[in-house]
């Protein structure tokens, strides 16, 4: 009754997000729009972002180094199945069937791969702000002209990310440094739980923990920190083309206040970050650089679909072929599958 009641909430956050969104479009205007949209950058822009997939597959083998040797076309298949699934279903669900698809083809913990996904969200969050900093340094003072307000609330929102990404990186380098004292100080939970849960937690606090320990390896972070910087290029040369494609006069550079407001509206859960997606990308380009709504909407469409659709076509190709239905999925999401997941 609670997943049914959460996904009707989900549902209704989706369908007036979208509602917000096309408050003030001229359908007809955007259906022009979308036509006149130049394809030779729209294909381009879809080759970016099949790229960004390949590039997060590379960079996530040297996140998961610490636990075992994994293969490029397993991690590969694990990222496009999440990616998809996180379109299909609601509340992140792919973050989830990512590690336990991964952890099954190459026999890993799937707990200790799941670490290494939040890993690499707080790594995107670090770029995506580096990326921010060089648009500030280069672009900032033309955004003068801008709605004050959504410059003060971007201004706000990049500051406080940048302080929560550097309180959980303190912490993960803690418990990247002790996993199993880690996982002994857990046991202490014995005093509220039952002798057998408490152990089952702490183990997997612990394992959780080692999968943390590319932290403590310089080599390998570095690395990750190094493929993190063309898979955001990646991202925002595909917004740039979608963008370009339609008209609406931003540079790449300016691409990169875009991907930042994206950012935010891509957290929105969503299915497939409907809505929230949309509209940050239209608050983006109408109010910085100016677009005239149709053109922005009818481009925020095409974008959401060229970085979602042949995603989710090929993951549902995968899934079929590691034996997922969209039942199964569900369920692994809501946690029935949370202990199979973390054998």
């Amino acid at each position: 009754m609670r997943s049914h009641l959460r996904t009707i909430l989900i549902v209704g956050l989706a369908i007036a997000l979208l509602a917000w969104f096309l408050r003030h479009a001229d359908l007809a205007g955007v259906g022009r729009e979308i036509a006149r949209g130049r394809v030779e950058l729209l294909a381009l822009a879809l080759v970016a972002t099949f790229t960004t997939y390949v590039l997060r597959s590379l960079r996530w083998q040297y996140l998961l180094q610490g636990l075992g040797p994994t293969r490029f076309v397993s991690a590969f298949r694990a990222t496009v199945i999440g990616f998809a699934a996180s379109f299909l279903l609601p509340a992140r669900a792919g973050e989830f069937l990512r590690p336990y698809v991964l952890a099954r083809r190459e026999n890993l913990s799937a707990t200790s791969a799941f670490a290494t996904v939040i890993l690499e969200r707080v790594f995107d969050a670090v770029t995506v702000l580096m990326f921010f900093a060089v648009f500030l340094l280069t672009r900032g003072p033309s955004v003068g002209s801008a709605d004050p307000r959504v410059w003060r609330a971007v201004q706000a929102g990049g500051l406080g990310v940048a302080l929560a990404t550097a309180g959980i990186l303190v912490v993960f380098f803690f418990l990247a440094g002790h996993p199993e004292k880690l996982g002994r100080a857990s046991l202490r939970i014995e005093r509220v739980l039952p002798g057998a849960l408490a152990h089952t937690v702490a183990g997997l606090v612990q394992t959780f923990a080692e999968g943390l320990s590319v932290i403590r390896r310089p080599q390998q972070l570095l690395m990750v920190a190094v493929w993190s910087v063309p898979l955001w290029a990646s991202i925002g040369a595909g917004i740039w083309l979608v963008t370009q494609a339609f008209h609406i006069d931003c540079d790449y550079v300016g691409s990169f206040l875009t991907m930042t407001i994206l950012v935010v509206g891509v957290a929105v859960p969503t299915p497939g970050s409907v809505g929230g997606f949309h509209e940050a990308y239209r608050i983006a380009v109408t109010s910085f650089f100016h677009a005239p709504n149709d053109a922005a909407v009818g481009a925020a469409i095409v974008l959401h679909a060229i970085s979602f659709v042949p995603v989710t076509i090929l993951g549902i190709v995968f899934m079929a072929r590691e034996g997922l239905t969209l039942g199964r999925m569900r369920r692994l999401a809501e946690g029935a599958g949370a202990g199979e997941a973390a054998r």
